[in-house]
């Protein structure tokens, strides 16, 4: 089965394939007459249109170039670009750092109004405590065998978060597994609940917490955030999943909203963060 990364990569390739297709047609191009003018096997131009094959941007550019379409060259290599960075394994994205990790993410926090997490293990990172974060970095640290700048990247977080206090919205979901996963340890989950607590009352954060006992009709997926209604990022065990496939945007907004409906908030979310803190000890 082809996973959902692959998957979504590949539909873009396909979207972009079928927009070269169009500029060769309205060049009035054969594949055949567009590889031979330039230098290239008729097979390489059949490729890029079905999306088996990735483009280079000098590939874009020269297509345009032959098809009388240089005007199109820059929107298809920002088009390739976006596909490239669609899924991108942790070695290549962390290989600079877990600090570059944590500062790539800025420009996407700071032109998003509207942030939709749901978290079905994790403490998620706008309402994280800077105990948790470090807990959380140090142990991808280890577990990737990365260098140590653990503690600068935890700045570069820290400082990230500052923007709950902005005029945003976020709306917060998690699984009450969530609450009972010891990151860091009996103390530091303790400071991470306690936090909960007092950022449920800023009127930027919606925290809705799915009980554990109810009877759901669906049942809990992979972790996702939603920026507006462009972007959504999935961390998987290998590798780091951007989603901004309209249909596949649609499928994330729906499951948030039906995830929405069986999480409880106010008052009776903050009895499982409470029931939570003292299951500790």
């Amino acid at each position: 089965m082809e996973s959902p990364a692959s998957s979504s990569a590949q539909e873009a390739r396909k979207a972009l394939g079928q927009r070269l297709g169009e500029i060769r047609k309205a060049a009035g191009l054969t594949k055949r007459a567009l590889a031979a003018e330039l230098g290239w096997h008729e097979s390489k131009a059949s490729r890029f249109e079905s999306g088996t094959r990735a483009p280079s941007e000098r590939d874009l550019r020269a297509w345009c170039r032959a098809c009388g379409a240089d005007d199109e060259a820059e929107d298809l290599v920002t088009t390739a670009r976006g596909i490239e960075g669609m899924y991108v394994q942790w070695d290549k994205m962390e290989r600079p750092g877990l600090k570059w990790a944590q500062q790539s993410a800025i420009p996407l926090w700071e032109r998003t109004q509207q942030f939709r997490f749901y978290s079905p293990w994790l403490i998620p990172g706008p309402v994280q405590t800077g105990a948790y974060i470090k807990a959380l970095l140090t142990s991808i640290r280890d577990r990737r065998g990365l260098k140590d700048d653990v503690d600068a990247a935890v700045e570069v977080r820290l400082e990230k978060q500052r923007i709950v206090y902005t005029p945003r919205k976020f709306v917060i979901l998690l699984e009450e597994s969530a609450l009972y996963h010891r990151i860091g340890g009996t103390e530091v989950m303790a400071g991470q609940l306690g936090y909960l607590l007092s950022v449920m009352a800023l009127s930027s954060v919606s925290l809705g917490i799915i009980p554990r006992d109810i009877d759901r009709p669906l049942m809990p997926v992979e972790g996702f955030f939603m920026f507006d209604d462009h972007t959504v990022r999935v961390e998987l065990v290998s590798a780091h999943l951007t989603v901004v496939q309209r249909h596949e945007l649609d499928m994330y907004a729906q499951t948030f909203s039906e995830l929405h409906e069986l999480a409880v908030h106010g008052s009776a979310a903050r009895e499982l963060i409470t029931t939570a803190i003292e299951s500790l000890g």
